[in-house]
């Protein structure tokens, strides 16, 4: 499970003395339990690893969109910091697909939903998420998608 991973990460990112990883971690550790108070009065709970990617898919986009702040406020120190965050974040994720394989999954769901316009982009965002959520990074197949149904 990814969270034990995260877990085991904290206890050897502090024998290690490595406080960035173990701010980073514990950062981690501290969305993943606000998550799980979230969850405390849903109906229906998802599985613990869809739990966690999604967390960690959210922070790697707010980690994104703040470097590209930064780098346009000219605050590159910060942006620096926010990158490393973003790595240890990335370590924890489940190997994403390359981007001829997303091409790929897009073009195949998209054969199959019969999408042939912009109109039909939810048609297939969805089929995308559902089948190849966890391995793609939502955010970056969008603009795919929308480039193949032009």
């Amino acid at each position: 499970m990814i969270r034990d991973t995260i877990k085991s990460a904290q206890i050897t990112a502090m024998k290690a003395g490595d406080k960035e990883r173990l701010a980073a971690v514990r950062l981690i550790l501290a969305k993943l339990k606000d998550r799980d108070i979230e969850l405390r009065v849903a109906t229906s709970v998802p599985d613990d690893d869809v739990v966690v990617v999604e967390v960690l898919q959210k922070m790697v986009k707010q980690r994104r969109e703040s470097i590209d702040m930064f780098k346009n406020g000219g605050r590159d120190e910060l942006a620096a910091k926010e990158q490393s965050e973003l790595d240890v974040i990335e370590s924890f994720l489940p190997q994403q697909l390359s981007e001829e394989e997303t091409k790929a999954a897009i073009e195949g769901i998209k054969a199959e939903v019969g999408a042939a316009s912009v109109k039909d982009m939810g048609k297939v965002m969805a089929v995308l998420k559902e089948r190849h959520g966890q391995v793609i990074d939502m955010s970056k197949a969008s603009a795919l998608v929308k480039a193949a149904l032009n």
